[in-house]
């Protein structure tokens, strides 16, 4: 039976089901509270009366035993009699608690690996580990001489992670964030000269020069008047160099500061009604959504609500503007959030007729924004918009709206099979535009968008150019995003070389691993197994069959294959029946691969020529390789089989 224990608060305990474990009364959880405290060393029963008890009453070793038992009742309820407990021992003349399952254990391991991790690894760590405190440590014993230097060095330890804390937020460049967090800290523990300097320093860094130096004088005086000691050399330090803007204050130098001013003008001179923080805000969506996971969900989240408080003010050339400026390059065919998507192109198609003659530009936008936001779907909506707007964008020549629009032309590529040339024109078109004009991030989608077209065709060195090509301007722009594609071509290029089964798989999972926290879950949700399922079947094995997979939205194309491996052929049979067509994406091919390997399995020859025809348009691809993903292998193989 796991057990978990809490003494970071009231001294508590848990279940495997993280249900409470009741202590019958304050002498059992002091007990317990006392074994916590030795980290598994054997505490004597004599040791455990003197901390139990000023003046011990007659019978207080067998009070102990007592007392023991109990706990070992509640915290084992399972233990067959006579059978020797497991978690709370008898050792010689005491007992000792065998276990490392104590949130204060864990807090500690937590604050130590926080200060080898990387800023955003170490803050996330800490964050987490802040949820764990209940109040302060060992909180019903405050008094207790046992249990004394154990909260005092716990309460030390605590204080030290809301500075790690801090620290990590100013290296990853949020220092505004770390305002509240440390005012209050500093508050509530005014003899931190750290804390003081981490204030300070944050203010600093979001251009609050005036209130940084305030701060530093008030722990001057405060430190005067209660400690009767001396600012240390590093808060005299500090304020001399906020004096004299020294560079090594800001690792971003003068760009962060430029940014923090700029950013407080702004916001004291431009009126906060103003229809112009709309646009802007927009803009500043678009280039967070490169930044990586917590940037593009942040993007999505606030970039609805840009748009409906455009449409509360009723003018249209302001909310064609305001839906149209999100042009962020999109490599993945299915959306992250269809219903976010479908409320868009709603706002976009209801924006469209209001707008004047002459707004060319703005309804070309609303149509890419149409053609982007409808990928995957089987309507002409999509199509039409795309088309719509590449030939307004032409007519205008406009470098950075052709792109967009082209974009939107490649998310509506996947109509039917075999379309990996068209896409791979579309991205050399990309590349070239792009390049001509310098719009970065779309160089980069159209680098992307070549190695998925070049992979499906099995050009594996054109593709690896691209991969090239992608990682460069990456790394050069800071754009996270992009290696995650690479990654996951380097997994499939393996795969198709012909590379043995398991170091594919340990090259996939590996892949699969960087999706967390992309902010992508179109992309992310069910990809890893169906990923391991496309390499199992290439080498003849059997379909997965841990029902703990989450398929995501694939689940429809492998449940056949995975109820096959189970022995169930009738419900398989079924299941392969109930298949329906795939979406028009990037995985097409892969899921009417999938169908007809089913369906040659099952000795369904309806479905299997069903699923031949719609493959033949791409009899020399890979099947699923135009994601630049997976594969099921060539196509050809799949017309073959009967």
């Amino acid at each position: 039976m796991a057990v978990e224990f809490g003494v970071l608060g009231p001294v508590a305990a848990w279940d495997a089901d993280g249900r409470p474990i009741g202590l019958k009364g304050p002498r059992h959880r002091a007990v317990l509270a006392r074994l916590i405290v030795a980290r598994g060393r054997v505490v004597p029963a004599a040791r455990l009366v003197d901390d139990l008890w000023e003046d011990p009453p007659d019978g207080a070793v067998a009070a102990v035993r007592t007392f023991v038992a109990a706990l070992r009742r509640a915290l084992e309820p399972e233990r067959p009699p006579r059978a020797p407990a497991r978690l709370l021992v008898t050792e010689g003349p005491g007992y000792a608690l065998r276990t490392d399952a104590v949130d204060a254990r864990r807090f500690e391991r937590a604050v130590a690996d926080a200060a080898t991790l990387p800023p955003h690894d170490a803050f996330t760590l800490l964050e987490e580990a802040s949820r764990w405190w209940r109040g302060p440590a060992y909180a019903e014993f405050a008094g207790e001489e046992w249990c004394r230097s154990e909260r005092s060095r716990l309460a030390e330890l605590r204080l030290a992670a809301v500075e790690r804390r801090a620290e990590a937020l100013l290296s990853l460049g949020r220092a505004a964030e770390a305002v509240p967090d440390l005012d209050a800290h500093t508050t509530e523990h005014p003899w931190r000269e750290n804390a003081w300097r981490l204030l300070a320093l944050a203010l600093y860094r979001t251009g609050r020069q005036a209130d940084a130096l305030e701060v530093l004088r008030r722990a001057r005086t405060l430190l005067a008047e209660r400690l009767g000691v001396d600012p240390g050399v590093g808060l005299r330090r500090l304020e001399t160099d906020i004096l004299a803007h020294a560079p090594d204050l800001d690792p971003g130098g003068a760009a962060a500061r430029v940014w923090a001013q700029t950013a407080a003008v702004y916001d004291s001179t431009v009126a906060s009604g103003a229809r112009a923080r709309l646009e802007s805000a927009v803009a500043l969506l678009r280039d967070l959504a490169v930044t990586g996971g917590g940037g593009l969900e942040a993007a999505r989240r606030h970039r609805m609500a840009a748009v409906e408080a455009a449409e509360e003010l009723d003018d249209p050339e302001l909310t064609a503007r305001v839906v149209g400026a999100y042009d962020v390059p999109a490599i993945w065919t299915r959306s992250d959030d269809p219903a976010q998507a479908a409320r868009l192109v709603a706002a976009a198609e209801r924006t469209l007729p209001r707008l004047p003659a002459g707004a060319d530009a703005a309804r070309a936008r609303l149509l890419a924004t149409i053609a982007m936001e409808s990928r995957g779907d089987r309507g002409e909506r999509g199509p039409r918009a795309a088309r719509r707007a590449e030939e307004i964008a032409r007519r205008l020549d406009d470098p950075r709206l052709l792109a967009f629009a082209l974009n939107g032309a490649f998310l509506q590529s996947c109509g039917r099979a075999g379309l990996a040339p068209r896409r791979d024109g579309i991205g050399a078109e990309i590349i070239a535009l792009s390049e001509r004009h310098g719009l970065t991030t779309y160089t980069v989608l159209g680098h992307l968008i070549r190695l998925q077209a070049r992979s499906a065709l099995g050009d594996l060195p054109e593709a690896d150019r691209h991969a090239d090509a992608v990682d460069r301007l990456a790394e050069r722009h800071e754009l996270p995003l992009a290696g995650v594609f690479t990654h996951w071509y380097r997994a499939l290029r393996l795969d198709m070389s012909g590379a043995p089964y398991d170091e594919a798989e340990a090259a996939y999972r590996d892949a699969a691993a960087r999706l967390d926290g992309t902010g992508m879950p179109g992309l992310e949700r069910g990809l890893p197994p169906l990923a391991l399922l496309c390499l199992r079947l290439r080498h003849g094995l059997d379909a997965p069959t841990d029902g703990a997979l989450d398929w995501g939205p694939y689940h429809p194309w492998a449940r056949p294959l995975v109820l096959l491996a189970r022995g169930r052929a009738e419900a398989a049979a079924l299941a392969l029946r109930e298949t329906p067509e795939p979406p028009h994406d990037l995985l097409l091919e892969a899921m009417w691969a999938l169908t007809a390997h089913a369906a040659v399995a099952l000795g369904d020859r309806e479905i299997a020529e069903r699923a031949r025809a719609a493959l033949a348009p791409a009899a020399r691809e890979w099947a699923g390789a135009g994601s630049g993903l997976l594969t099921l292998g060539p196509v050809g193989r799949y017309l073959e089989r009967r």
